[in-house]
């Protein structure tokens, strides 16, 4: 049977279950058995209780994987890449694992490049996808700053390295699993010397990812993008962009989507002035509704969406917010 390891994301702990999916996708109807290490911080909850306690580190895990192997900080600093990169090449080497899945988040792109480095295997970073074509695997990447995507496929006996892109992939199964959860409590000898003077947590407005609605701007709306907060305020919505509006200064990456931005999944997409090349609709992943507005109607993203306004965008968003604001008045009164 196939075994696959995942690497718990600290931050997002549905970064971790999600990557489940992927191991459907690898192995389609063939069943394998499921791995995840935990990293206790030194804030985690207290696991008195035992390693099966269910307030502990492994807790949200539970259920959802066979097997959840607990780090504790006494032994290993969360932020100590080398050490758990020590560990999981230790953990590789016990259970011989065919493939080990790492959220490509800020962390995990530290610790999957020296893994591989160290089981001397290669690693396919910030997969997007995963395919199954003429009896192999495909693994799905941008290349080229997300102006094509590459399918890759591995050879050798070595373990299936990745980073997973988060937000992609979406694990659906409730979680009835029967979770068996373990300590590693063996010495760790290299440790990274880098150690954490200070603390401060990044002030980040909002995260499009979190957004069910995203009014979203392109090259159309290039001149006038700051006039898109008047709708996404009306709406009770974000403003996110394509890296058109972002290679040119105009917003932050940290509102992209695309390729090389976020990938986001809102109840409701509005594209303004959005072309809709493959490097932004890759970008845009289980939407309810989508509306392009256009003054193109044979644009790419016109053929994704449920309502296409051919017209002028920037006169759409002041109808619309006109009739948005018209709609509360009268209903307040």
């Amino acid at each position: 049977m196939n075994r696959i390891l995942v690497f718990q994301d600290t931050e997002h702990i549905e970064n971790t279950i999600d990557l489940l999916a992927v191991a459907e996708k690898m192995y389609a109807e063939e069943p394998f058995e499921s791995y995840a290490l935990v990293i206790a911080g030194s804030d985690s909850s207290d696991s008195t209780g035992g390693p099966s306690a269910a307030n502990g580190p492994a807790g949200p895990l539970t259920g959802f994987f066979q097997k959840v192997i607990q780090l504790s900080h006494e032994i290993v600093e969360p932020h100590d890449q080398i050490g758990i990169c020590e560990v999981l090449t230790e953990l590789q080497k016990e259970y011989k694992f065919d493939a080990i899945l790492v959220p490509a988040t800020p962390f995990g792109r530290m610790i999957a490049p020296r893994l591989a480095k160290r089981l001397h295997t290669g690693i396919v970073a910030d997969v997007t996808d995963i395919r199954q074509k003429d009896g192999r695997v495909e693994i799905i990447r941008p290349a080229y700053s997300g102006r094509i995507m590459a399918a890759i496929v591995t050879r050798g006996s070595g373990p299936v390295m990745m980073s997973v892109r988060p937000g992609v992939f979406k694990y659906s199964d409730g979680g009835g699993v029967d979770t068996e959860v373990s300590e590693y409590n063996r010495p760790v000898e290299a440790h990274s010397s880098l150690k954490p003077l200070e603390v401060k947590e990044k002030k980040i407005s909002y995260d499009i990812r979190e957004s069910d609605i995203l009014i979203s701007g392109g090259g159309g709306v290039l001149r006038n993008f700051a006039g898109l907060e008047h709708l996404a305020e009306a709406l009770q919505g974000r403003v996110s962009a394509s890296r058109k509006i972002v290679d040119r200064g105009i917003a932050p990456r940290s509102i992209q989507v695309g390729q090389s931005g976020r990938t986001v999944s809102p109840r409701l997409y509005i594209a303004l002035g959005i072309n809709g090349a493959i490097q932004h609709v890759e970008g845009m992943q289980n939407i309810e509704s989508i509306i392009a507005v256009n003054t193109n109607r044979n644009a790419p993203i016109c053929s994704l969406s449920d309502i296409v306004v051919e017209g002028d965008a920037m006169e759409f968003i002041d109808k619309l917010t006109d009739r948005i604001e018209a709609f509360r008045k009268g209903a307040q009164e």
